[in-house]
């Protein structure tokens, strides 16, 4: 699950992201409302996760902005004010839920999980994902192929997630450490290839026909049947 997190509390934010990361989602910051806006209508995510202060445009107004866009993304309100009113507002501008600060970070993440199930259960994400014989159960976080399960690693499982979704199409390992390591730099140094490799001999080794392929010069392509 692809979280975005518009937070301008840079303690706050670093917590709650390595908190999320740890727990197996994919996260991405916006420090101000603009940035976070034009984030939330360009990219695709489960949940926003958005502070209520934000400088630029405040946090309703970026949420009531997304609801009359058309964006039905889950939302989840981060405030200080904790009133009734103030949660009252919160969800009147589109919040699908609303957290008071200061919060236990266990409940931040049962109420995100719980605004995915809800999310998914608008039939929004699919809940499985396959290519040929391969298959993923994104709510039981199982992967089987030809029906024999294979054990995955958290890395490994995102990074396979993330090939899944995009079947057919050469992932280049710029999308790859964005996507799964949170890295909008190349940290020069073959992670992904040694992710990669482990991954292979996960999906294909001792089957017949290989579907995690090489493509020379631009990355990798998830597919039945290999394109030259």
């Amino acid at each position: 699950m692809r979280i975005l997190l518009i937070e301008d509390d840079h303690e706050a934010a670093r917590y709650v992201a390595k908190g999320l990361s740890e727990s197996g989602y994919v996260v991405d910051l916006a420090e101000d409302g603009p940035k976070g806006l034009v984030m939330a209508t360009t990219d695709p995510y489960d949940v926003l996760v958005v502070d209520r202060m934000l400088p630029g445009i405040d946090g309703l107004s970026v949420i009531e902005a997304l609801r009359k866009n058309g964006t039905d993304i889950p939302v989840l309100v981060l405030s200080a004010m904790g009133s009734v009113e103030d949660r009252v507002a919160g969800l009147r501008a589109g919040g699908d839920d609303y957290l008071v600060k200061p919060f236990a970070f266990a409940e931040l993440l049962a109420r995100i999980e719980a605004l995915g199930r809800r999310n998914r259960g608008m039939g929004a994400p699919e809940t499985t994902l396959r290519v040929a014989d391969l298959e993923m159960d994104l709510l039981a976080r199982v992967v089987s192929r030809a029906g024999t399960p294979i054990e995955l690693k958290p890395r490994e499982f995102r990074i396979l997630e993330f090939l899944l979704r995009h079947v057919g199409q050469v992932v280049t390992r710029t999308m790859l450490l964005e996507s799964v390591w949170d890295y909008h730099f190349d940290p020069q140094t073959n992670v992904v290839d040694v992710h990669i490799s482990r991954l292979r001999q996960k999906i294909d080794a001792g089957f017949e026909r290989p579907l995690l392929h090489t493509v020379r010069g631009a990355g990798y392509r998830l597919a039945e049947n290999e394109t030259p």
